[in-house]
């Protein structure tokens, strides 16, 4: 995978931090300089810290786990959705519903609960139900399918979260360290980056910024899957190589005896 540079950072728009009253002073180490009332973010800093979020989230892809994607605000939902979808992992980008993690097992109570739903629109009974009564099923589907639809396939908990603005979404950055599922995430000057496992030093407002680090992320993923696949080809042919040679060993000896 190619490396990030500077100046795709810097066309992004990612140093661009919030107003200096509003900043964090535990993001200091990440900041670079002031100008016009605004932190400036050390592109430098971000340049290591998405690399070794990178490396992180490629290893538990390669792994076969699940990652996370978390960003309800507007200007994220779209760009997060798209590489979630495509990387077939779990998302959330409606509203993050309160022990989504910490309490699972209800959750998963839910996730049953559309899938039977959605079952039961396409048996032929369904179309002999009053006209009210689809209609009614039909919106609690939709209300499901809203809320939990990005976490359909998810039978457990994930193994790691990739979140965009930890002030947003506190309660999920809250369940996540309370369960010590590590964390990623894009940690503007705003914001404490000491309660994430890899902060992201950058912009998380600026949807170019957004779509930078989370495509970058994304390719990272995409190669530890690629790398899964690869690594389960290779114990295949192993397998089978070692097969065949127990069975060219036994035919020997039957020779042999013979």
């Amino acid at each position: 995978m190619e490396k990030i540079t500077y100046k795709e950072l810097l066309d992004a728009g990612v140093h661009f931090g919030h107003l200096t009253r509003k900043w964090d002073p535990r993001m200091a180490p990440y900041i670079f300089m002031e100008r016009n009332g605004i932190h400036i973010i050390d592109i430098n800093k971000t340049i290591v810290a998405l690399e070794e979020a990178a490396d992180y989230l490629r290893s538990v892809a390669r792994s076969g786990r699940k990652i996370m994607f978390v960003a309800t605000k507007k200007q994220a939902k779209a760009i997060v959705e798209e590489q979630a979808k495509r990387l077939r992992m779990p998302y959330v980008t409606e509203r993050w519903l309160g022990g989504m993690l910490t309490n699972f097992a209800t959750i998963r109570k839910s996730l049953k609960k559309m899938s039977s739903i959605e079952k039961l629109m396409k048996d032929e009974a369904y179309l002999n139900l009053a006209k009210r009564e689809r209609l009614m099923i039909s919106r609690e589907k939709d209300k499901l399918r809203r809320v939990l639809g990005g976490i359909a396939e998810l039978s457990r908990l994930p193994a790691a979260l990739f979140v965009i603005d930890i002030k947003r979404e506190h309660i999920a950055v809250k369940e996540a360290l309370k369960l010590n599922i590590p964390i990623v995430a894009m940690v503007d000057t705003n914001s404490n980056p000491e309660i994430v496992d890899y902060p992201i030093p950058s912009n998380d407002d600026a949807w170019k910024s957004i779509q930078a680090i989370t495509d970058y992320i994304s390719k990272a993923v995409e190669e530890g899957l690629m790398e899964r696949k690869k690594d389960k080809e290779e114990a295949k042919l192993a397998e089978e190589e070692k097969a065949k040679r127990e069975v060219d060993s036994a035919k020997e000896k039957e020779e042999e005896k013979a």
